[in-house]
């Protein structure tokens, strides 16, 4: 049967509209994949992960005032950045609310995280695994330093105290990290587990950097008991600041010190967050394309 004009104006006007409208689904579910949640990136650690900033006043209560290397690479990497770090934390500390601590359960008492949680950093990154390991591209962590302060404290400076106690505090903070990481690759989490190494803050002191270096190595050891990567910042920053004599602070790495503005504090400026970011970017796409 032949059409008539009008017959067929009407099929066209349907198909047109029938075709608009698939156009239209199309274009609604790419919308929808496009904005849907992306891979994430968990991030496990201290200040230097918080991105805090000694004294920074009213600042402390919304933690959205710090930007530490994760919420840096995740925007690089189209990784949604989980970062559960504590300023202050410890090995011990991540392990147990009792465990040895530098400050960060006086922190969590007076201000936010940027994730909010009550028990201990390991079991909100072991619950959030749990729920997340196949969306989760990266989890990184950055734990030790804060060990270190402890020591030296304890030692009041003391560098024949320090030495003598060095080996039983790189032992616990091996063992701590070796019970975090065993934990962590127990939810069946199988993506890139990254350890990010320490800087010195002033690599022409041979005193500190060695220790830095000791509890680098002691990292590393912990990390290659998990099939976990390194993120060399020490070698980072030795390089970014060989211009500067090795001097980390006037190389514009770290935060000015409030108590002294011809020094620095041992936190990374937005310049060093932004080299630790690079740095795991780096290290993250290295290990992806399979190199060494």
């Amino acid at each position: 049967m032949i059409a008539t004009p009008g017959r067929h104006m009407a099929r066209v006007a349907r198909r047109m509209v029938q075709a608009t409208m698939a156009l239209c689904l199309v274009g609604s579910s790419t919308l929808a994949l496009a904005d849907g949640p992306r891979n994430k990136m968990l991030s496990l650690g201290d200040s230097v992960v918080f991105g805090y900033i000694t004294q920074d006043g009213p600042a402390y209560v919304n933690a959205d005032n710090f930007i530490g290397y994760p919420e840096l690479v995740g925007n690089t990497l189209r990784l949604d950045p989980v970062n559960a770090s504590c300023p202050g934390e410890t090995t011990a500390g991540f392990l147990s609310l009792t465990g040895a601590d530098n400050g960060c359960r006086p922190y969590r008492s007076r201000f936010p995280l940027h994730a909010s949680y009550s028990s201990t950093q390991l079991d909100f990154a072991l619950a959030y695994l749990g729920a997340n390991k196949r969306k989760t591209r990266l989890v990184t962590l950055s734990l030790g330093a804060n060990d270190g302060f402890l020591l030296i404290a304890a030692c009041n400076n003391d560098p024949a105290c320090i030495q003598a106690n060095l080996p039983a505090a790189l032992g616990a903070v091996f063992a701590n990290l070796n019970t975090s990481l065993s934990n962590i690759r127990a939810t069946g989490y199988n993506g890139v587990l990254m350890v990010v190494n320490y800087y010195s803050t002033d690599y022409s002191d041979a005193g500190g950097t060695a220790l830095t270096m000791a509890l680098n190595q002691t990292l590393a050891a912990a990390a290659g008991a998990h099939g976990a990567v390194v993120a060399d910042a020490f070698t980072a920053f030795q390089q970014a600041a060989a211009a500067a004599g090795g001097k980390t602070c006037l190389a514009g790495l770290l935060n000015g010190n409030p108590a002294n503005q011809t020094a620095c504090d041992v936190h990374p400026s937005i310049t060093g967050q932004r080299l630790l970011a690079t740095t795991v970017q780096t290290t993250y796409r290295a290990l992806r394309r399979g190199d060494d």
